[in-house]
């Protein structure tokens, strides 16, 4: 069951991702035909008011189709209407006409010559997957010419819609993080809030215990895990406060789990207000993208490898977060929702970062980078992303064998 609400928990922050594009596309005047979580083919789909809504069969992300990403390109109708020629050879002359247009920039004449290649084809004996092939072709091209294509936008609008998806991300993040800091609170105390049942501290704590010092030296707040992780799983003495007495408790052996020795309790957290709450949340942002930068650079120098995981492994981590309590799982929720932002913004093509990368030296150059650029520079992104996710799923793979 908790595997199950781990993966509607992804769910959750690809439908927030996906959503974020969506609206901000309507606000400034796109018209996006899809809107998917998981990739085709669709498990689930409907149409209301001319956009397609779906549930699709591959859940590793998800997508806005928004009409016209690139602006039309005589290749372009090549691909689309091959097979009708090969079918219909009588339609040289309309094609040819489309992609005289498209050549010169002639956007006008370009949809006027369209209409007369749909007529074309509609009544040129084209039958089969040509003709699946041919109409998936007009509707991709009348998108590309259309006043609401995303090329034709202004580039200050294309950033906000691509930026939208990681933006919208992470404001969930800072949202959960905030929320959670409002009910649980900031800064730990040494009073004991929770005791784990079959941890070694169960033998010894009580919820309400003021840990004052460990091997009979004292502690803060901030020093107490530290000092019980450097034992290295020999037994630790606490003093502690109960009820005003001072009481020193019997020797017990922390407990090696998640790769730290830990005896299994948790400290009550000082209470926060709204402005603290925030505050903290700003900041655990703030650290969070400290460290995946610097994971990131490692990475870049061949190391931290094993450190980098696949939707799996995610997925996985998430499950193990959420038997740990609720409060535990949508920290980590934050957290991958916040993390999601940040991958999402590297300058790599296909991710949006790439994307907002192009428009930003389109506005430089005065004109767009041409396609052929702009196609290597994706397979090269694509290349990379590729390569991060198989690295990722084979530790995975590694840690659940071994597990």
């Amino acid at each position: 069951m908790s595997f199950f609400i781990a993966i509607l928990g992804l769910g959750l922050l690809v439908l927030v991702h996906e959503a974020g594009h969506f609206f901000t596309a309507r606000a400034v005047g796109m018209s996006p035909r899809r809107f998917y979580i998981g990739f085709p083919p669709a498990l689930v789909k409907v149409k209301r008011k001319g956009i397609e809504y779906g549930i699709g069969t591959i859940p590793l992300g998800g997508y806005v189709k928004i009409p016209g990403m690139h602006r039309p390109a005589p290749s372009d109708v090549d691909v689309h209407f091959g097979p009708a020629l090969a079918e219909a050879p009588q339609l040289v002359g309309s094609t040819e006409r489309v992609k005289r247009a498209l050549a010169e920039g002639d956007m006008d004449a370009a949809r006027g010559h369209l209409s007369e290649l749909e007529a074309a084809v509609e009544h040129g004996g084209v039958t089969g997957q040509a003709l699946k092939a041919a109409r998936r072709g007009l509707q991709e091209l009348s998108d590309g010419l259309g006043e609401d294509a995303y090329w034709r936008q202004r580039i200050w609008k294309r950033i906000i819609v691509i930026f939208a998806g990681p933006g919208t991300n992470l404001l969930f993040a800072i949202a959960v993080f905030f929320a959670l800091f409002l009910i649980v609170g900031g800064n730990a105390t040494r009073t004991v809030d929770v005791v784990d049942r079959g941890m070694p501290a169960a033998k010894v704590l009580e919820p309400g215990d003021v840990i004052l010092a460990v091997n009979g030296v004292p502690v803060q707040p901030d020093t107490i895990s530290s000092k019980i992780r450097s034992t290295k799983g020999r037994p630790v003495t606490l003093k502690v406060n109960r009820h005003g007495h001072w009481i020193d408790l019997p020797a017990v052996k922390p407990r090696l789990t998640d790769g730290a020795y830990r005896l299994g309790f948790r400290l009550k957290a000082e209470p926060l207000g709204p402005g603290g709450a925030l505050w903290q949340s700003l900041r655990l942002a703030g650290v969070v993208t400290k460290e995946i930068g610097a994971s990131l650079l490692q990475l870049t120098h061949g190391q931290g490898r094993k450190q980098v995981s696949s939707p799996v492994g995610i997925v996985e981590g998430s499950s193990k977060a959420l038997q740990q309590g609720l409060e535990t799982f949508l920290w980590v929720l934050g957290l991958l929702s916040l993390s999601l932002a940040l991958l999402n913004l590297l300058p790599l093509l296909p991710l949006d970062g790439g994307h907002i990368a192009f428009s930003i030296i389109e506005g430089i150059r005065g004109r767009a980078v041409g396609r052929e650029v702009y196609e290597r520079v994706s397979a090269v992104g694509i290349a990379l992303v590729l390569l991060l996710f198989f690295i990722g799923l084979s530790n995975d793979v590694g840690k659940l064998g071994g597990s």
